[in-house]
């Protein structure tokens, strides 16, 4: 099995389209989209509709943070309190009203976790998957593989939420170690040991190239491949100033940070 997993859509329609094709055109079988569906881009109605049609049609579709925020009512503020709102948070708030009643309840009802075979699927961390912790060295990563691996068919752990693409395993000395992926270089990931890979960002790339991101897994060859694929992220720039969304949003995605 071929499995794309792509993560941290930020309702960017044109980069998931992207990414989508870029997949089926290198044999992808199955899709996997690991969470933060939506939240600082222009066409988030658009990206879940798909995220629907996709799952209908057997893709592992799973809950982010920002995907929360974008469903659940915003906290009440305490008696005289008046923190200035958030862009994230004022993200939200824009991103829950483009959204119908439906496409909330969607999203509100995407599992945190999945398994794909020998893979555990997540946003974040799969040590408390609900506590939104990053992965971003050795320490977090060794976490996240451990609680992944009370479950002993368990041999990849695969997720996003960091916007960069990383792979951490173990060794034979049961230290984990780091590896810094280069894009359409397939790296052997046999299962003689335990991995964790962080897949980037689709919409939202935080690393200085404005490229889309995301992963293709071979389960039959034990193979991992991180892509990057170019799409026109000016012209998505251009709607998220369009639709009145802070000006960091679309900076962000002209520059890749």
């Amino acid at each position: 099995m071929r499995l794309a997993l792509l993560s941290d859509i930020h309702a960017n329609l044109h980069a998931f389209e992207a990414c989508l094709a870029h997949a089926e055109a290198h044999g992808a079988e199955r899709i996997a989209i690991l969470g933060d569906s939506v939240g600082y881009g222009p066409a988030p109605a658009a990206v879940v509709a798909r995220l629907v049609q996709l799952a209908a049609q057997g893709a592992f579709v799973l809950q982010g943070n920002h995907d929360l925020a974008a469903v659940q009512p915003p906290a009440e503020p305490m008696p005289g309190a008046s923190p200035p709102p958030t862009a994230e948070s004022l993200s939200a708030a824009w991103t829950r009203q483009q959204l119908d009643p439906a496409a909330r309840a969607f999203l509100a009802a995407l599992p945190l976790t999945a398994r794909a075979g020998a893979c555990l699927l997540v946003h974040a961390s799969a040590d408390a998957p609900e506590r939104w912790h990053y992965v971003t060295d050795e320490r977090s990563a060794n976490a996240s593989l451990d609680a992944a691996c009370t479950d002993p068919e368990v041999r990849y752990v695969f997720g996003g939420h960091v916007h960069h693409q990383r792979l951490f395993y173990r060794g034979a000395s049961h230290g984990l170690m780091r590896f810094d992926p280069r894009p359409g270089v397939p790296i052997p990931v046999p299962t003689h040991r335990r991995w964790l890979a962080t897949v980037g960002s689709v919409g939202q790339p935080r690393d200085g190239d404005p490229r889309a991101m995301y992963a293709l897994f071979d389960a039959t060859t034990a193979q991992l491949c991180f892509h990057r694929v170019a799409y026109d992220h000016l012209a998505v720039a251009a709607a998220v100033r369009a639709a009145g969304q802070p000006e960091f949003f679309a900076s962000r995605l002209e520059q890749g940070q």
